[in-house]
Parts: structure tokens; C-alpha cells; sequence
């Protein structure tokens, strides 16, 4: 598999836990993983079949394939952690109550989620419920309730992701901390400014302060639930700021960032934004700052994974992620005014690594 790194490890940026601390960093995971792939593989069976066509399922991955590719990225959690990259993460597992009531709550939505996978309810959301979103946001993705508009859809939603990826979806977010990492190292984190962009709930910024306390964050979304549900996520630290707006409207002052993150935004964009989100992420970035990019990987990427990418809009409402998965993102960002340091792929995702040229377009 191909792949680029942003940097290289260096001297004494490994062993820095024990050995014991790395059997329970990993019986961890596999209790995480157990737990999550348990309810995706229940969802399946109360759900109603994908539709996916002959040619698509016999070339689709092997479960044994997709199990391997997890552990590894698991591995990869752990080897990043005893190397210093980033502290092990504060929710590895989480108060049992509160996961119960998560999962109780995931599946008494899912008979929701699955009237609109057979289309007994429309996956496009109500006119008055979305009227003052742009087009390409008035849609339930996913088949989840209210689309993004909606305190019960945040609170849902990284339940939702965890269930789909089978407990991976964080450790793939998590591969965004590696980058922040190697910035940062040589730099005082009090003095820098980073932004993620499309946040969400917010809860890969709660990594990101748990590192990294004195950065100065923005959490920008457009969806006033996830920024509410994200100000609830981030209460334990400060130096937090939070901007209700999709990027491409925002009017955030020029070259005022250090560090920007874009995690699971351009799948979800019509592929004619590309140029215009990227030109406007570029123009936030101080010259010479760090862009981060994480998304699903692509056709090619992998190709033994190819028609898994293609099966997932036959189970999901995804209208613009089979454009994306032709997409050249590398053009798109030089265009704008990146340039390219790292390309890697983690699991179902791609992670890429920019710096902001001195010019950007626009």
C-alpha cells in the first residue's frame, strides 16, 4: 500500500509506557470493538437488506480483511500513544451506564432510520425545518433522524459513527493528533490558534484540549444542535471558541490560524465546493500553517476495498459521496494554495497533510 509520512519518528519518541500499560491500552480496545461491531452486526439483522448489486457484494472485502485492518489501526493508537504523540485517550471506555443508555437509545431510533432506508419516509428534511440551510445540507445523511438538525440527532450521532465503523471511527480521528503533534513540538501551544472545521458534537476537539489545554480552539458548524451539543463536550476546558456557520459563509478574520482540521466534511459536499471550501480554509491559515484533512479513502486508495466504498450509498443517503470518491483532492488543495507533506491511510480513512503556501487563491 502506498503511503508518505508526515515526519519521521525520532530518538526517544517510543517505550514511553509499559508493557502492562500497552496490554490494557489493547484489552481496551477489543472490548470497544467488541462492543460496537456486536450492535453494527444486530443492526444489520433488524435492518432491511442494502439492495447492493451481484457485482458489488462478490467483490465486496472480507470480514476477516476488515477485522485485521481495525487491529492494526488499534496497534497504530497504541504505538502513536507510547511514542508520546498523544495521550491515551480520555474515553477509551466510558462510564457502563452511560454506554448502556447510548446503545438503548441508537436502536430505539433505528426503526426510525430504517422507514427511510426502505422509503417509507423521505431522506430529504422538511422544508421548514431547513429552510435557512443551503441545499446540499437539507438532507437526513445517513437516514438519521432530523439530518443534523435536531438535539436528538447530536446526541445520536457519534453513537451512530462508532456503531458503523465497529468501534474505529475515534482511532481514525484520532490519526489527526500525529500531525497537531509534530507542529507543535518545537512551538508553544498557548500561543497558536487552531480551527475544525464541520466539528460536529466537537468530541475530536476534546482530544485535541486534553493535549493540548492552552490551544486556543475553534469549533465552527453550521448545525446550532452540534454546536450546542459541542459547547456541552468541550465544558471542561477552556480557551474555546465556538462559530455557528458553514465555512464557506464564515467571516472568520484572514490568516488567523495556525492549524486547521477538516475531518468528514468533503464527502458531504457537492463536488463543485471542493475548490470553493478549500480556497476559503487556505485564506483562515497563517502562511506556512498546517492543514489537516481526514475523509473516507477513495477509489484506488485501496483497491481491495473499492466496492465497499461503492456499496455505502446503497445503505447510507450519501448523494455526493461517489463524485468525492473520484475527486483529485491533492489538485483541489494545491490549487488553492496548499502544498502536500503527507499522505497516509488509516483504517477506511485517508489522512492528508498540508502547509499553507504564501499565497492562496481567492
Amino acid at each position: 500500500m502506498p503511503m508518505t509520512t508526515t515526519a519521521d519518528e525520532g530518538p526517544g519518541e517510543r517505550d514511553r509506557i509499559s508493557q502492562l500499560q500497552r496490554s490494557t491500552l489493547r484489552a481496551a480496545h477489543r472490548l470497544r470493538t467488541g462492543w460496537f461491531t456486536a450492535q453494527y452486526l444486530l443492526s444489520r439483522r433488524l435492518s432491511p437488506p442494502s439492495g447492493l448489486p451481484d457485482e458489488i457484494r462478490a467483490a465486496m472485502p472480507s470480514a476477516a480483511m476488515l477485522t485485521a485492518d481495525r487491529d492494526a489501526l488499534m496497534q497504530r493508537d497504541i504505538d502513536n500513544i507510547a511514542a508520546g504523540r498523544y495521550r491515551p485517550p480520555h474515553d477509551l471506555l466510558s462510564n457502563p451506564l452511560r454506554i448502556l443508555q447510548r446503545s438503548l437509545a441508537y436502536f430505539a431510533d433505528l426503526p426510525s432510520v430504517n422507514r427511510r432506508r426502505r422509503g417509507e419516509e423521505k431522506s430529504e428534511l422538511a422544508a421548514e425545518v431547513a429552510a435557512d440551510f443551503p441545499d446540499y445540507y437539507r438532507r437526513a445523511y445517513h437516514h438519521q433522524t432530523d439530518g443534523y438538525l435536531s438535539e436528538k440527532s447530536a446526541r445520536l450521532y457519534d453513537h451512530q459513527v462508532e456503531v458503523l465503523f465497529g468501534g474505529a471511527a475515534d482511532a481514525m480521528r484520532r490519526q489527526a493528533l500525529v500531525p497537531i503533534h509534530h507542529f507543535l513540538k518545537d512551538r508553544s501551544s498557548a500561543d497558536a490558534r487552531l480551527i475544525d472545521i464541520a466539528c460536529g458534537t466537537g468530541h475530536f476537539l476534546t482530544y485535541v484540549k486534553d493535549n493540548y489545554p492552552r490551544l486556543r480552539c475553534t469549533a465552527l458548524d453550521i448545525s446550532p444542535y452540534y454546536i450546542a451539543e459541542a459547547r456541552r463536550n468541550l465544558a471542561p476546558w477552556s480557551r474555546c471558541d465556538f462559530v455557528e456557520s458553514a465555512i464557506e459563509n464564515s467571516a472568520l478574520p484572514l490568516a488567523s490560524f495556525d492549524i486547521a482540521t477538516c475531518i468528514y466534511l468533503f464527502h458531504e459536499l457537492p463536488a463543485a465546493m471542493h475548490g470553493e471550501v478549500a480556497a476559503t480554509i487556505a485564506r483562515l491559515i497563517k502562511p506556512g500553517g498546517l492543514f489537516v484533512f481526514i475523509d473516507s479513502l477513495q477509489y484506488g486508495d485501496r483497491a481491495e476495498y473499492d466496492a465497499l466504498l461503492e456499496s455505502f450509498p446503497f445503505a447510507f443517503h450519501e448523494p455526493y459521496y461517489a463524485d468525492y470518491l473520484r475527486q483529485d483532492l491533492t489538485a483541489v488543495f494545491e490549487s488553492a494554495g496548499f502544498e502536500s507533506v503527507g499522505l497516509e491511510f488509516a483504517y477506511l480513512s485517508r489522512v492528508m497533510t498540508f502547509r499553507r503556501g504564501s499565497t492562496a487563491s481567492g
